[in-house]
């Protein structure tokens, strides 16, 4: 569903047209920086309760509330707009934008998700210097305490990568600083700290839970990686998971994981977080109730449908085959009554900024040229769009990111298809924790139901 987000960061970063008025972060660390952000956001909201607190944001229809709230304006967002035509902003900053100015790691050249992190939560672009120490601090934090190790470890392997996943989330609810402190009696005003604290374990930790996953489902008694402590996240997580000298699949990890970090809270994964956040749930609990909706298949499971399709094209016509070839094949695809996966989106209308990303990924990378399954990809989305609007049934015929994101793990060597919805579930937390983070400093109300009976 597409919501309004009416909060913006203090420091603006870039404007609209994208000019270079790029602001740093200091060398401030993240509480730091955070500690003086706060009190002027928690002003800002005051007064746009003062001021505007009886404003209209516009109506309801019928068909909003039984179209899946589709269109209103609902929500309170911190780390990123929708927009129909242009696609995903975070703070201001275009994809493009955000490739040009967020510190890489040191080994590479994509955006990773510890500058990303600093983004949505600060509005700033951080120092090469704070996005290292933010690399380390969740390097030092990101080991798994020994129960649940056990518990993992102690799940059949065919139950589903997303469920093992939401199930170690919950579990790590042992160790939320913001249960701990709720249950001693904290100011409310002191809510935030302890949620940043959970907000970066749980982030830290997602790394060595998922790759177990992983390794339990897919390859059990493998041995698994120590974690570096010079590493940044998604270099751990991609060395965890047995990829750690395929330095393509590290820096695709890398672009994907950030890129998917948040957009707007209006999806299942992101609002379900904010919902169950709103009843003081903590980071940990309420990210695993976001994963659980994540797993659902109009949800997180696009890309594997993607996938799935792309493999039956290729049997079908080659590997090899030719646009006419992936028309008549697209034709069949629509005459038989289905859709086209990875075409069209719920809120874009223009292609989506995050495929044209990726695709530009693949049109650098030299291993990527002669791949038969991107190359049909490529040649896909030349054809595509000119079919669907000739069938006359999308609002949307451009490709999203689903289009490509789940054939390039499969070029890289990962296809086991089930888990590639962990992966999802490893970067949503980047935003749908920002917002957690920013609902307790904005000291938001539970949000209660509003039913409309029949």
């Amino acid at each position: 569903m597409s919501l309004a987000f009416i909060s913006r960061s203090t420091p603006r970063i870039i404007s609209r047209a994208g000019s270079s008025q790029i602001r740093l972060a200091s060398s401030k660390s993240l509480r730091e920086t955070l500690q003086e952000i706060v009190p002027v956001k928690q002003a800002q909201l005051k007064k746009l309760k003062a001021e505007h607190g009886d404003a209209s944001l516009g109506e309801i229809k019928v068909e909003n509330v039984i179209g899946g709230m589709r269109g209103l304006k609902a929500m309170l967002w911190e780390g990123s707009v929708l927009d129909p035509n242009e696609g995903i902003r975070f703070h201001g900053l275009t994809i493009p934008d955000c490739q040009k100015v967020l510190p890489p790691a040191k080994d590479g050249k994509e955006i990773i998700s510890e500058s990303m992190l600093w983004l949505l939560l600060t509005g700033q672009v951080p120092s090469v210097e704070q996005t290292r120490q933010l690399s380390r601090e969740l390097a030092e934090k990101g080991d798994l305490p020994k129960y649940v190790e056990q518990l993992l470890d102690s799940f059949p392997k065919s139950l589903h990568p997303m469920t093992q996943l939401g199930m170690g989330v919950a579990a790590l609810n042992q160790e939320s600083k913001f249960a701990a402190a709720y249950e001693k009696g904290v100011k409310k005003t002191e809510y935030w700290t302890y949620a940043l604290e959970d907000s970066l374990n749980l982030i830290a930790k997602l790394p060595a839970l998922a790759a177990r996953i992983y390794r339990n489902t897919y390859y059990p008694g493998r041995p698994l990686a120590e974690l570096d402590k010079d590493a940044d996240l998604v270099g751990n997580y991609t060395t965890l998971l047995g990829y750690g000298d395929n330095e393509g699949m590290k820096e695709y990890l890398r672009l994907y994981i950030a890129l998917h970090g948040d957009h707007e809270g209006g999806n299942v994964s992101a609002h379900t977080a904010h919902l169950v956040g709103s009843a003081l749930s903590d980071p940990f609990l309420s990210y695993a109730a976001s994963l659980f909706g994540l797993a659902g298949p109009l949800h997180g499971l696009a890309n594997q449908e993607v996938l799935r399709w792309m493999l039956a094209m290729k049997d079908a016509i080659g590997e090899n085959g030719t646009h006419e070839q992936i028309k008549e094949y697209l034709w069949k695809t629509l005459n038989s009554g289905q859709v086209i996966p990875g075409y069209g989106h719920g809120v874009l209308r223009d292609p989506d900024p995050r495929f044209t990303a990726l695709q530009h990924f693949c049109d650098v990378r030299p291993e990527l040229k002669d791949s038969a399954i991107i190359q049909l990809v490529k040649k896909t989305s030349e054809v595509a769009p000119a079919v669907l609007r000739e069938h006359g049934k999308t609002k949307n015929p451009n490709p999203n990111v689903d289009a490509t994101s789940g054939c390039l793990l499969y070029h890289y060597g990962l296809t086991e298809f089930k888990y590639y919805t962990v992966i999802f579930g490893v970067s949503r937390a980047l935003g749908a924790l920002t917002q957690l983070v920013w609902d307790r400093a904005l000291s938001m109300d539970a949000i209660q139901k509003l039913v409309a009976k029949n």
